[in-house]
């Protein structure tokens, strides 16, 4: 059975549950406690130098990076698909993941976060403006890139979920998290709900994993 090493709050680990979930894959879930340093331990280092979640043991190889773990459940497991038949689809889905995955995520992860708290002073507040900032920024573009696409259904692209679904909701509930507002978004909002009525959405919440407190 493979692994996946996650923390219930992190992103990354939630976009990854996410897709994990669509394919119907069964594997062990092996927390990693980011609050108490846990992912800076030589034993969780030797799977990941950089010592970032998530990780996934599968086939006896190791692979880090979600984005990279995606592609290649993607790959590997072909059914459901996530991305469309067409390059053009395929770009979409792509172009709207990297909007979380590539400028929302990045500056909001824990790592920059202590390093502000640290480095700079910024009090909870400070963080929480900070991370509004950006979310704002991505949710803004994508809010645009949802209304434009007229065949869309109730997902971010085409009838059917597909990776662009599992970034958003895992940084919906990220915005969630640092009270940003989201009415102005109701197509982001929309697309949440629908995602959130499917198992495979609902199952991977942070509350719902095993390291999340109770």
């Amino acid at each position: 059975m493979m692994q996946l090493f996650g923390f219930f709050r992190s992103g990354t680990s939630h976009r990854t549950r996410i897709v994990m979930n669509l394919k119907g894959l069964d594997y062990a879930y092996v927390a990693v406690d980011l609050r108490a340093d846990k992912h800076l331990e030589a034993g969780f280092k030797a799977l990941n130098p950089q010592g970032l979640v998530p990780v996934l043991v599968a086939e006896q190889f190791v692979l880090s990076q979600s984005s990279a773990i995606i592609e290649w459940l993607e790959g590997r497991y072909p059914t459901p698909a996530l991305l469309p038949p067409d390059a053009q689809g395929r770009a979409t889905v792509r172009a709207m993941a990297a909007v979380v995955g590539c400028d929302i995520h990045p500056v909001n992860n824990k790592r920059v976060l202590d390093y502000l708290r640290k480095h700079f002073g910024a009090d909870e507040l400070a963080i929480q403006r900070w991370c509004a900032t950006w979310i704002d920024a991505g949710f803004e573009a994508l809010e645009v890139m949802l209304a434009a696409d007229t065949n869309r259904g109730r997902y971010c692209y085409g009838q059917t979920p597909t990776i662009a679904d599992a970034y958003l909701v895992s940084q919906v509930e990220g915005a969630r998290r640092f009270k940003v507002d989201l009415s102005p978004y109701p197509n982001i909002v929309a697309v949440d709900q629908a995602c959130m009525e499917l198992e495979a959405f609902s199952r991977a919440a942070p509350l719902l994993q095993s390291d999340a407190p109770h």
